[in-house]
């Protein structure tokens, strides 16, 4: 990732101290971003999970939606469950998103809370984080959003076995519905940071 700047995590509401820490234990600097100023001089953001509806309200309310949007020009940026719902350019309710990823998503398209699960996902491009060997990675989904459609540009990273489209990439800019910073596994935080 180019430059000395640091990975923002948006810290509005949500699980953003699990992304500050497995950051820390990376070695990566990292700080939590709550007003514009929190910005300058990122290297890139991660919008966690959390509730996509809050999360909007929040970064309209404290001025973040346009230095957001400025940031992701140039620099990676990884929406997590809700944050790929608040990255989304069409999402099937109404509310404040970025609208920063060519893609339609669904809210909780597997339910509610006590519908949470979780699965092995075969994603081959991570085998650059563990020495050329494949394994699964496990996934964990809460109150998850599912990934309806996506436009050209987009690269399915993900998918369950039913097919439904659980990661994406658009270029410096990733979403993923389930949430890796639960698990042991960094590869997913690994393969964000070499993002240009």
């Amino acid at each position: 990732m180019p430059g000395d700047g640091k990975i923002g995590v948006l810290a509005l509401q949500g699980g953003f101290a699990e992304h500050i820490h497995r950051l820390t234990a990376m070695g990566v600097p990292c700080s939590e971003v709550r007003l514009p100023g929190d910005i300058i001089g990122l290297n890139g953001l991660i919008i966690p999970g959390g509730e996509s509806t809050t999360i909007g309200k929040l970064a309209v309310t404290y001025g973040l939606m346009e230095p957001i949007r400025q940031l992701a020009r140039t620099r990676p940026v990884w929406g997590i469950c809700a944050g790929a719902v608040f990255m989304a350019k069409q999402v099937q309710t109404s509310q404040p998103v970025l609208g920063l990823m060519d893609i339609t998503i669904q809210r909780n398209a597997f339910g509610r809370q006590a519908s949470s699960f979780e699965a092995d996902l075969d994603v081959p491009f991570l085998r650059q984080y563990q020495n050329g060997q494949s394994s699964p990675f496990h996934a964990i989904f809460i109150r998850a959003p599912r990934i309806e459609s996506v436009r050209a540009g987009i690269d399915v990273l993900a998918r369950l076995t039913d097919g439904s489209i659980v990661a994406a990439r658009q270029g410096h800019l990733m979403i993923t519905s389930f949430h890796p910073e639960l698990t042991g596994d960094d590869r997913f935080h690994r393969y964000f940071l070499d993002l240009k």
